[in-house]
């Protein structure tokens, strides 16, 4: 433990993460960006911590290996490419999914690779992970604010890293002994209370800083799934690929109340009463009665342009690769969980795709990102905005209309 960072006892997990991002500020041991308060610190010699990693075992026999996008994990994530292995980085702040796969040109020289490593190369050289993808990960590198030589973490306090090995628990990605490692600072090493830890909180197994390679031996279980009860609408507002996972686990039978709703919960409100209050707060989408009553018009039909005069301009949404034989009740019941619900459903089964009609193009756009990595029948949707709205009945895909 660095000499200069002193807890008292009694101290939270917040004043724990106050104290090292002061001791960092003030001794000058932190890279851009700066300041380093509510971020994972971009360390000095944070490249020499990260290099200790092809040292250990477990990085030696892993095919397919978990990086944070963090700034001092681009090390991590470069060695990991230079290894010639499968490297999966979280999207930022969960946005629009759950990985990307970097996939660096043919032939890539090792500037190159580094390239792929940073921020910008995850953007430029990746493809999307969906949660139908069989990835089996190997092993994980997360960043810390704080972490203890028995392995306890401390984040910077929003709670991704543990959100993002739920997920990976959820979808069948990772095993219960899959390593974790975290690279940091030895400023950064520090007593944490084991009270302190909630049964969401990720441990480690192994921490990298500029001066040891420590094995943690934690024995303490890590989390086992997403906490439902811990959610609240607003995060599954803020995480599409959140609402993807809660309506999967639903259909499995899961208990996934939230804690807007639970019932052991004081002052929780009601299932119905939270639907309701999520499609009439944020989203501003129509009643499950107007569902009710689509669903029997097709492309170019004279009916689909019934009430164009009522509604004005549409904005039509896109979904594809809805598996064959897929009934139109099953999209309707995965709509109203994702209270995606729209004014009008053309529905086009034989050609495995529908189109959704929404009132402005600010509903249509959340509803793409709600329904982002969407499976039925366990196949992944195709959801996008139309190509060309609705003109006279007709709505164009990838330059091909429908007539």
């Amino acid at each position: 433990m660095e000499a200069g960072v002193r807890l008292s006892t009694g101290v939270s997990k917040w004043d724990i993460r106050e104290k090292i991002w002061d001791y960092m500020e003030a001794n000058n041991l932190a890279d851009f960006p700066r300041p380093v308060h509510h971020r994972i610190p971009n360390f000095k010699g944070a490249s020499h911590a990260a290099s200790r990693l092809p040292g250990l075992q477990e990085f030696k026999t892993a095919k397919t290996i978990k990086v944070n996008p963090d700034a001092p994990q681009k090390t991590a994530r470069f060695l990991t490419l230079e290894a010639r292995k499968t490297l999966l980085v979280p999207t930022p702040r969960l946005r629009t999914g759950l990985f990307n796969k970097i996939v660096p040109p043919p032939g890539a020289t090792k500037e190159i690779l580094r390239i792929c490593a940073t921020s910008q190369g995850v953007k430029d050289y990746s493809v999307p992970i969906g949660l139908d993808a069989k990835v089996q990960v190997d092993l994980v590198v997360v960043g810390s604010v704080a972490v203890s030589e028995k392995g306890w973490r401390i984040g910077k306090g929003e709670g991704f890293a543990d959100m993002e090995y739920a997920m990976m628990v959820s979808m069948g990605a990772i095993r219960e002994d899959t390593p974790v490692v975290t690279v940091v600072h030895d400023c950064q090493v520090v007593d944490i209370a084991e009270e302190l830890l909630d049964d969401h909180d990720l441990t480690v197994d192994y921490i990298l800083t500029p001066t040891r390679t420590i094995k943690t031996g934690c024995k303490r279980p890590k989390p086992q799934g997403i906490i439902w009860h811990k959610i609240s609408y607003e995060m599954l507002e803020r995480i599409p690929i959140l609402k993807n996972l809660r309506y999967r686990e639903k259909q499995a039978g899961k208990d996934v109340f939230l804690k807007d709703e639970h019932p052991d919960f004081p002052n929780a409100r009601k299932p119905e009463d939270s639907d309701e209050n999520a499609k009439t707060g944020n989203t501003k989408l129509q009643t499950e009665s107007t569902l009710a009553q689509v669903g029997h018009c097709h492309v170019g039909n004279d009916s689909l342009n019934t009430k164009s005069e009522t509604h004005g301009a549409l904005t039509t949404v896109y979904v594809g690769n809805i598996p064959p034989g897929t009934r139109v009740s099953e999209l309707k019941s995965a709509l109203r969980e994702f209270h995606a619900s729209p004014v009008r459903l053309s529905w086009q089964g034989a050609q495995c795709r529908a189109f959704l009609d929404y009132t402005d193009k600010t509903t249509a756009e959340r509803v793409v990102s709600s329904l982002k990595g969407l499976s039925l029948r366990g196949q992944t949707l195709r959801v996008e905005m139309a190509k060309n709205q609705r003109n006279k009945g007709q709505v164009e895909i990838n330059g091909q209309r429908n007539k």
